[in-house]
């Protein structure tokens, strides 16, 4: 058996949002290579980049961001200065990229290439990368290596994410491995987008089913539904929530009233929580992003099934 192309990286940016940090790839053509995701701006990451290339007999030709968020892309702007190589990503990308890449079109450095699918739903301007020669997929945060991804408004959007899921699962029969932007490799795919997709729709049946005949808050719903989650994470668990109730709003299944009150503080710490009191800058700014948290998210508004 050939040896693999795909070398990861781990990123030093260890959080509750990252797990052990972002996993950033290289895809070896021989003398040049693809590097995926190059993370935070942390110089001791990049050099670590290019010196894993060089111990390969390669140099970074090519940059791929699979989305935006900051512990995935900042890393690019150090790579690109330090190795000339173009930043690709998608149009609806808010970095800087030299190139712009979408659905179907290839990567190549050497003799390795990827092929773009375009994977919107934890953020807009998603991409996966498959390497087709080895059966892979770079997943970046559509799926990852333990527990589940953030889709969270307004970057993030729960039905697209679902019909991503769907889709890598309908139309990526032959991929064997997932390569994710966290966590360890998954080697049976199928049964991780099984998990994923059944989990998607176990938690919009529990948002249904506590809104039945009642109007409930945002922060009601998550006290009830993640009531065996630690209250760390209910400020997540409410973005999420947050997109489950767009989609339904959109498809006439629940109805948002605006409540004329400001939040209590109990309300206020899971809907816009002050974030630098339980992590460092660079880990609230990550979670900011994630999260989605914008001008109106201390707004108070309830839900009821229609």
């Amino acid at each position: 058996m050939s040896r693999s192309r795909i070398v990861r990286v781990l990123a030093p940016n260890a959080s509750p949002m990252t797990l052990e940090g972002t996993n950033s790839y290289l895809v070896l053509g021989g003398r040049d290579a693809i590097a995926i995701d190059p993370g935070p701006a942390d110089a001791s990451h990049v050099d670590a980049l290019v010196a894993t290339a060089a111990a390969h007999g390669a140099r970074i030709a090519v940059i791929a961001l699979t989305h935006d968020h900051p512990d995935h892309a900042p890393g690019a702007d150090l790579l690109r200065a330090r190795t000339g190589a173009p930043v690709f990503a998608h149009p609806a990308s808010r970095f800087g990229a030299d190139r712009q890449i979408d659905e179907g079109e290839r990567l190549e450095a050497g003799d390795a290439v990827l092929e773009a699918y375009f994977t919107p739903g934890h953020a807009s301007d998603h991409l996966a990368f498959a390497l087709e020669e080895e059966a892979a997929l770079f997943t970046g945060d559509v799926v990852i290596g333990r527990g589940t991804v953030v889709v969270a408004p307004p970057n993030g959007d729960m039905r697209a994410y679902q019909a991503t899921l769907q889709r890598l699962r309908r139309e990526r029969e032959s991929t064997r491995v997932l390569f994710g932007g966290h966590g360890e490799r998954i080697d049976d795919p199928r049964a991780k987008f099984d998990e994923y997709i059944a989990h998607r729709e176990l938690r919009e049946r529990e948002i249904l089913a506590a809104l039945e005949g009642r109007e409930r808050t945002v922060p009601e719903l998550v006290a009830e539904i993640y009531r065996s989650v630690s209250p760390v994470l209910w400020p997540a668990a409410a973005r999420q929530i947050v997109a489950y109730l767009i989609a339904l709003e959109r498809e006439g299944r629940v109805r948002e009233r605006l409540l004329t009150r400001a939040p209590t503080a109990a309300e206020a710490a899971v809907l816009n929580p002050d974030l630098s009191r339980i992590a460092d800058a660079a880990t609230a700014a990550v979670a900011r992003a994630e999260l989605g948290f914008d001008d109106d998210a201390d707004r108070i508004a309830g839900y009821v099934r229609i």
